[in-house]
């Protein structure tokens, strides 16, 4: 098993920053996969961002391309997710994922293990 928590979220204004953290621990064996999803209240849990075994590929949704930047360092078998220019509408609790393979991937069924989500509130 592999556990996953998330930290850095909380409450910012609208234009500030915020720098997300997903600490993998447990059974980890071979190259992961790692992405970032978050859920609205109401609403379905969306894709945000994602990167491959080595983060040389990475994907972004539309709403966060060029705000938002995911990155790892698998020596501290952490993900990070860099949120720049917030907005209000990227309210949301933000979750941490991983999926087992090498390449990066952009739909929750595609991930095999999920962190307890961080909640990111940014005021107007």
């Amino acid at each position: 098993q592999v556990q996953l928590v998330e930290s850095g979220g909380g409450l910012v204004q609208a234009g500030g920053s915020l720098r997300l953290s997903c600490a993998a621990s447990g059974r980890i064996f071979g190259p992961y996969a790692m992405g970032w999803f978050r859920q609205a209240p109401g609403k379905v849990r969306d894709f945000v961002a994602a990167l491959n075994w080595n983060g040389g590929v990475t994907y972004y949704a539309d709403s966060v391309k060029g705000r938002f930047t995911i990155s790892r360092d698998n020596a501290k078998n952490t993900v990070y997710l860099q949120m720049n220019s917030l907005k209000p509408e990227d309210t949301a609790v933000y979750y941490c994922a991983a999926g087992r393979g090498l390449d990066a991937r952009t739909m929750p069924s595609e991930y095999d293990y999920w962190g307890q989500g961080t909640q990111v509130t940014v005021s107007s």
